[in-house]
Formats: structure tokens, sequence, C-alpha cells
């Protein structure tokens, strides 16, 4: 089957392609790229895109999807409908499944119920036995089966000397160790500790529980020489911390989620749970640092932390309520109308944060708009202008903040593993 992508802008910071053009796709694989002829588009199903963005397949790299454990919530098919529905080709899971990614039965097991999506999923599997930090991960076996990257989410890797460990043995991977950086010994709040949560009553948690692990985790890398990646990060500190590692020369990287650049603690006094996040919301300095940071390139990623709960849960009292929002179908489009449109990011910018970088991160290979090579790409209109509603997700989840907000930019289409998502169903190509 042959289909013709018209008039779109090829965008790729890594071939330094930034021109309109004509896409000819034949069975899944680029045939043609440049102006085509009549005989070109004779027999193709012609797609009219014009000026819309085309950039190499989104990529998030800090996904939830519950599946082995909590079905209700997400499943690895809903999860990847979501992430296809929001621009994305490729996802990497988090570790906190039940039972956790620890062993390589479950990273085959994740693997082969994502093989036939359009959506790659990579799984990232724990790096200490069911993420109590007590003992090390079979990390060879692991790797071996297919994970990327190794981390305890939800919480950091307990000891100095497991931490360690992990990222002396990753290096024969090169693969990330990916930290959620809290020192629980701070205390257990959902929210950010300062005037606001005094205002409301409500247990805290102070940003320096999130800069000691930081630094503490960025000490250990540059003495052994591992791939650090710092998930989420929401202070200020945090951002000066990884900039100057970066200065210094030491292996890390950063991620940001939109709720942590588009939200502060304030949202919290209307006691609505879909704002109960961790890290916690925190203040407009630390959203002002965490946006100077993308834009200066300190931090690397921009991920969604898509964490799905049912209704249920999120419906009890904020202090029991769990912590996290969907996030794969609002990604782009916030990062469009709060970075892009408020010119913080070029272009170009968001094609690194959203899709090239990610997969440097996790060392996994970047689509390339190349003839014979297969297509894997997003097509982005910037100014399309559509209103969140939850109801329509195709996450099986609907925790989110966003719901009713107005978002300028969206993802029109998606193709990947000869699929193509487009006019909000999926088909081959």
């Amino acid at each position: 089957m042959q289909i013709v992508l018209k008039g779109i802008i090829l965008l790729h910071p890594g071939q330094k392609l930034n021109e309109k053009s004509d896409l000819l796709i034949e069975d899944g694989v680029i045939k043609k790229i440049g102006n085509l002829s009549q005989a070109d588009l004779k027999g193709a199903k012609v797609y009219e895109f014009e000026n819309k963005y085309c950039l190499p397949g989104l990529f998030d790299m800090h996904v939830h999807l519950r599946e082995p454990g909590r079905e209700d919530k997400e499943t690895i098919l809903t999860g990847s409908n979501s992430a296809a529905a929001g621009g994305f080709t490729e996802i990497a899971c988090m570790p906190n499944t039940t039972p956790a990614i620890d062993s390589a039965e479950v990273v085959r097991f994740i693997k082969e119920k994502a093989k036939n999506h359009l959506v790659e999923v990579h799984p990232i599997a724990a790096a200490s036995l069911d993420r109590k930090g007590e003992a090390l991960a079979p990390m060879a076996e692991l790797h071996e089966a297919g994970a990327v990257g190794f981390s305890d989410d939800g919480a950091a890797i307990k000891t100095a000397s497991l931490l360690r460990r992990t990222l002396e043995y990753s290096q024969m991977y090169n693969a990330p160790i990916i930290e959620h950086c809290e020192d629980e010994s701070l205390g257990d709040g959902y929210m950010n500790e300062g005037f606001t949560s005094t205002q409301l009553g409500m247990m805290a948690l102070p940003s320096i529980s999130e800069d000691l692990i930081v630094m503490r985790d960025i000490m250990m890398a540059e003495y052994t020489g591992g791939k650090l990646h710092i998930a989420h990060v929401s202070t200020k500190n945090a951002v000066e911390l990884v900039r100057q590692a970066k200065m210094k020369g030491i292996k890390v990287t950063a991620e940001a989620t939109p709720h942590h650049f588009t939200l502060t603690e304030e949202a919290l006094k209307t006691y609505d749970t879909n704002y109960k996040m961790s890290p916690p919301l925190r203040t407009q300095a630390d959203v002002n640092a965490i946006i100077e940071g993308l834009k200066d390139g300190t931090i690397d990623c921009i991920a969604s932390d898509h964490a799905p709960h049912a209704i249920e849960e999120k419906e009890f009292e904020f202090i029991y309520a769990p912590v996290g929002i969907v996030g794969l179908e609002t990604i782009l489009g916030l990062t469009l109308s709060e970075l892009y449109h408020k010119k913080h990011i070029t272009m170009e910018q968001l094609a690194n944060a959203l899709s090239i970088n990610p997969r440097k991160v996790l060392n996994i290979s970047i689509p390339k708009f190349e003839v014979g090579e297969k297509a894997n790409l997003t097509i982005i209109d910037p100014d399309k202008i559509w209103t969140v509603d939850v109801n329509k997700f195709k996450s099986k989840s609907k925790n989110s903040p966003y719901d009713k907000r107005l978002i300028t930019g969206k993802a029109v289409a998606v193709i990947n593993k000869s699929k193509m998502f487009v006019d909000d169903k999926f088909v081959d190509i």
C-alpha cells in the first residue's frame, strides 16, 4: 500500500533538516522525499498536511502502564492507544507494576503484549528486587530481555551502596539509572512545604528532599562514571545542580513534566486530588527555573509521567488519594501552548525534547527521514485549537487537572510499524 503526505514541513534536528516536502511511503517504508509527480501519486492514498510539521516519532520515556497487576487502571493496549492519540510512536514504561519489572519474564510479557501495536513499548526494569532497595535486580538478564534502563521509580534507590553498584553495572549496557529523587526521611507529605501548605494545613514535603538526592546521585555518577537520569525535576535547585554537573562533564540528564512547568502549588487550594503529584507542584520560581532549564538545554527531555488511577481512588479525601495524573494525551499540546507559542522554545527544541533526546538517553536508535528507512514519524498541527475532554481519552483513566482546558497545538497523525493513527482510528499502510 502507498500513502502520500503532502505539504509537510520535515523537521529533524539530527539531520539538520527543516524544509517543506512531500513524502511517499510504501508498505511502511519511505520510498521518496521531495516534490512528487502525478505518476508518484497514482494509486496512492493522499493525505493533505499543508504546512504541518513532520517530526521523528515522538518518544515519552516516563509512562506507567499498570499492567501487569492493575489492569483496572490501564493496560498495555489502552496505554498504547493513549500514546498514539497523543502523538507518540514509542514509550518507555516504568517498573512499578505488580509484580515489578524485576525479571526477564515480566519484560518479555510486556514486549509480547505490545508487539502488534503501532506504539513500540520499551520496558524500564527495577534497579532492585521488587523495588525494595535491598538487593540488586538481575540487570544482565533484564537488559538481555529488552530493558532499556533501570529505576526504582516511586522512590529513590535506597542506599548509596546500592546506587553505586547499579551505576557501575549499568555501564556494561550503556543504560541509564533513572531516579525519582526524594529523601523519604524528610516526610511523606503530598504538597510543597511553604506558606501555602501552612495556610491549607496540609502535610508537606520540602523541596530540599529532592535536592539532597539529586546531589547524592550526581556525586555518585561522577565517582562511578555511570549514566544518571533525573526524572521529573521539580525544584529550581535541582535544575541548577544538573546544570553545574553537566558543566563538569558528569554523565547526567534530566526530564521535566508539563505539570511542573504549567502548574504551581496554588492549584491545591481547590483541594482537587488531580493536583496531587509526586514530586508535588512547587512555586512559580521553580516553574520559571524549569522553563529556563528547558530553554538552555539543562533539561534534556519532556516526559508525561503518565500515572493512571481509577476514578474511585482519586475521589477519596485528599490525604488518601493516590498521586499522579494521566498525561499522554495532553503533553504535546501543553508543550506547544505553554512553551512553543510563548516563545520559550523553538520547534527544533521541541523535537529534541520529545523525540531525539529521550532516545539518546535510553540508547535507542533515532528514526531518520531517508529513502529506505522505516517510517516512524509524528505530524503536528501547532495551531490546532482544541479543548481537553477527559471523556474522550483513549486511556482507561481520566485523572487529569487539564479537563476543559483550551489548548493550541495537537498531533494529527502518527506512523510506525506499517501502521497509521489518523482521524481517530488505526489503519494499516
